[in-house]
């Protein structure tokens, strides 16, 4: 943490900088209001860094770590599409949300019927992509991936996925066979396609490692527009699309 008292100085050496000029420009009445007011001014800053030095202090981390973590934040990512699903507007969205997520995440869970009104609602104007990133401590939501490739080559990636959803703490081969057979897949295909064969753990693996190179810790995390999203909601997404439209 040995940045802080060097940014601090810094601080410290312009406001008194200034606050001599000040003094030396100008005698008037008014000088000692503003010298008043500078001071007040580095007193307060001085009392902000300690605050946010506690804070870094308690995340364990250095200046140059958030540094990072900062320009991860505002990065803009180009990120393909590849294999992956995708609903929506795929010609001209206004706004391209893509999904890191996973079927035995309970906050991917939690917040899929969110997504799915979400999408009905703008189809015409977002398109939507979803990305595997299975969890290492998570040993069923990779088999669940594979199911829903499976799914997803006979067209029905998201009504899978929505339905799968609700049955993230029992992600067996025999639930992947039921919400496959409610959503009117070719069951003999299904069963034959929904092992996590090599071919299958390589496109997850793939969508891995572009989860870890664009930033991706947790799940769901989304990106939008290629900006990632530390506080995504739908009201975000309807704000953004407010400012959009109103931009043309």
């Amino acid at each position: 943490m040995k940045s802080f008292p060097l940014a601090l100085s810094a601080i410290l050496v312009i406001s008194l900088s200034a606050c001599n000029q000040a003094s030396a420009n100008s005698q008037s009445a008014g000088s000692s209001a503003k010298l008043d007011s500078l001071a007040a001014e580095v007193k307060t800053m001085h009392e902000e860094f300690e605050v946010l030095k506690y804070g870094l202090e308690k995340r364990g981390l250095s200046i140059e770590q958030m540094k990072a973590e900062m320009e991860a934040d505002s990065k803009v990512w180009d990120i393909p599409d590849g294999n992956s699903p995708v609903f929506g507007n795929t010609k001209n969205p206004i706004l391209t949300i893509v999904e890191f997520s996973e079927f035995q995440c309970p906050y991917c869970a939690r917040i899929a019927p969110a997504i799915h009104d979400l999408m009905d609602k703008h189809k015409d104007e977002i398109k939507f992509v979803y990305k595997h990133f299975p969890l290492s401590f998570h040993q069923n939501a990779s088999p669940a991936a594979a199911a829903s490739i499976a799914a997803q080559e006979q067209g029905k990636f998201w009504e899978f996925r929505y339905a799968l959803a609700s049955h993230n703490r029992e992600l067996t081969p025999e639930t992947f066979k039921k919400i496959a057979k409610e959503i009117g897949l070719d069951m003999a295909k299904f069963e034959k396609s929904m092992v996590l064969d090599s071919a299958k753990q390589a496109r997850i693996s793939e969508d891995f490692q572009l989860g870890v190179k664009v930033g991706v810790q947790g799940t769901p995390n989304f990106f939008i527009n290629g900006k990632r999203q530390d506080r995504f909601s739908p009201e975000l997404v309807e704000k953004l699309l407010k400012e959009a439209k109103e931009k043309k």
